[in-house]
C-alpha cells in the first residue's frame, strides 16, 4: 500500500486535501471506467466493507450508474459523486461555474431569489434578493412544481442555455427577462463590513465557497476588518456548501489567530487500508491578518455543508461558537478527487474530527438560536432576520426569547433548503 500511494501525485484541491492523479483505466470504454471506479472504491472508500455486493461493473451504463448502485446507503446518499474535470477545475481553481447565477428557494407557486452573483446573467436580468419568479418559459412555477418540470425548464448547465422568466419585485412590480447561462465567477467573499453594536466593532463576512481564490479574498476581507478595529465577528455561511480543507484551515486560523495557533484543528480518520499511511492531524496557523477572537457567531442554513461545518466543529474546543439560523447540511466526511477519462471521482475517504475527537454530525450541526433567512431584507443588513439574531447574541450573550423568535424559526421550518448533491451542493445556485 505504501508503494502504491507513493506513486500518486497529490495536489491541493477539491473537497479535500488533494486530488490524486492515479493510474487511470487502461481505456475509456464504459466497462473499463466502471472497473476502475470499483477498484478505487475498494481502496479509498471509507465504507468499502459496505459496498453493495454482487453488482457487476460490466452491466452498468456508466461509472456514475455504478457508483449509485454500490454506494453505502443510507449514510452516503449524496456525498460521493463523479463530476467532469472541466467543471471541477473551473469551480475549485477559479470560483467559476456555468450558471445563471442566483441562489433560490422553491415554493409551491414561486421561486424566491435569495442571492444574486454580481456580474452574472441573473444580475443582468435585474434579479435581486427578495424577488419572486412566478413563470419560467411561459409556464407558471406552480405548474412546473406540480409536474416536476422546474429543473428541466431552467435547463442543463451548458453555455447558451436560456430561460425566459417573469418575476415580481417586493414592491409588486412585474418584470420579464431572458437569462442565458455562461461561465460566471462566484464571489467568494461577497460582503465584508463592520457594524457598531453597543461599543463593539462587529465584523460581518458573507462567504460563498472554499476554493483557491478564497485565500486572497479572505486575506483582504480580514485585513479590512482588522484595520477597522473589529473585535467580534459574524461569519455568514448560509449558502456555503464547502470546498477545500486547506481554505477551511486558513479561515479558522484567521478567526482564532494567537488563541488557536499550533493547536490541533482536525484529525483525518481513514479506512483500515489507507489509514496507516494517510491518517494525520492538521493544526491551526496564525495568518498575518488574524483577528484572534474570543468568540464567534455563525449564520447557517440547510445548505451550509462540509468545510463550513468543519470550521464550526474545529473552533468549538477553543472558543464559544454560536450557530444562528437553521441546522446545517450534515457532512462530517471528506473526499479525495481521483481523475480518470476527463472526469473526477469523489469517493468519501475519511471522517474529520476536531481536537476533542468530536464529529459524526450526519444530521447536521444543530442551531443554537433559530432565525429565518429573511429575504425581505438584503444580505448584510443588520435588520435581516439571521444577522439581527446574531447581533442579539453578541449584544446580550443569549438568543432572542422564544416567543419573540417564533416567526423567524417557523419560516425556517416550513421552507427547508433542498439537499443537493455533487458540485451543486457546493455551488448552491441555478
Amino acid at each position: 500500500m505504501r508503494r502504491m500511494l507513493s506513486s500518486i501525485g497529490f495536489t491541493l484541491a477539491l473537497l479535500c486535501p488533494w486530488t490524486a492523479y492515479a493510474q487511470g483505466p487502461a481505456s475509456c470504454t464504459t466497462t473499463s471506467q466502471n472497473l476502475w471506479v470499483r477498484d478505487q472504491l475498494n481502496t479509498y472508500y471509507y465504507w468499502y466493507r459496505h459496498l453493495t455486493p454482487g453488482v457487476n461493473p460490466a452491466t452498468q451504463a456508466s461509472p456514475e450508474a455504478y457508483l449509485e448502485a454500490v454506494r453505502y446507503r443510507p449514510i452516503d446518499n449524496s456525498y460521493s459523486f463523479i463530476a467532469t474535470a472541466a467543471a471541477s477545475d473551473a469551480f475549485y481553481s477559479d470560483s467559476q461555474a456555468i450558471k445563471y447565477g442566483f441562489t433560490n428557494q422553491t415554493r409551491t407557486s414561486e421561486v424566491l431569489v435569495l442571492q444574486v452573483w454580481a456580474g452574472s446573467p441573473a444580475a443582468d436580468a435585474g434579479l435581486q434578493r427578495g424577488d419572486r419568479i412566478t413563470e419560467v418559459n411561459g409556464t407558471s412555477v406552480a405548474a412546473h412544481v406540480t409536474n416536476g418540470t422546474l429543473g428541466a425548464a431552467f435547463g442543463p448547465d451548458v453555455v447558451g442555455q436560456t430561460a425566459s422568466i417573469v418575476f415580481v419585485k417586493p414592491s409588486g412590480e412585474l418584470f420579464s427577462a431572458q437569462m442565458v447561462k455562461r461561465l460566471t465567477t462566484i464571489p467568494t467573499v461577497a460582503i465584508a463590513s463592520v457594524t457598531e453594536v453597543d461599543g463593539r466593532r462587529v465584523g460581518y463576512v458573507f462567504f460563498n465557497n472554499f476554493v483557491q481564490p478564497s485565500f486572497a479574498a479572505l486575506n483582504d476581507a480580514f485585513a479590512r476588518l482588522k484595520a477597522a478595529g473589529a473585535n467580534e465577528l459574524v461569519l455568514d455561511l448560509r449558502y456555503n456548501g464547502g470546498g477545500q480543507v486547506d481554505v477551511a484551515v486558513h479561515l479558522a486560523s484567521l478567526i482564532g489567530g494567537v488563541r488557536t495557533n499550533g493547536q490541533p484543528m482536525l484529525n483525518y480518520v481513514h479506512n483500515d487500508i489507507i489509514g496507516p499511511v494517510l491518517n494525520k492531524t492538521t493544526r491551526f496557523t496564525n495568518p498575518e491578518h488574524a483577528l484572534s477572537l474570543e468568540q464567534l457567531v455563525v449564520i447557517t442554513t440547510r445548505s451550509s455543508a462540509s468545510a463550513s461545518e468543519l470550521v464550526i466543529n474545529s473552533l468549538r474546543p477553543f472558543m464559544p461558537v454560536t450557530v444562528v439560523g437553521d441546522t446545517t447540511y450534515g457532512k462530517p466526511v471528506g473526499q479525495y478527487g481521483l481523475r480518470f477519462c476527463e472526469k473526477i471521482l469523489y469517493p468519501v475517504a475519511f471522517s474529520i474530527r476536531n481536537a476533542n475527537n468530536e464529529g459524526d454530525f450526519f444530521s447536521g450541526i444543530p442551531v443554537d438560536c433559530a432565525a429565518a433567512d429573511d429575504a425581505a431584507r438584503q444580505l448584510g443588513d443588520p435588520a435581516e432576520g439571521s444577522f439581527a439574531e446574531a447581533l442579539t447574541v453578541i449584544r446580550t450573550g443569549a438568543c432572542t426569547p422564544p416567543s419573540a423568535a417564533q416567526s423567524r424559526a417557523l419560516l425556517v421550518r416550513q421552507q427547508p433548503m433542498p439537499r443537493l448533491t455533487g458540485l451543486d451542493a457546493l455551488i448552491n445556485a441555478r
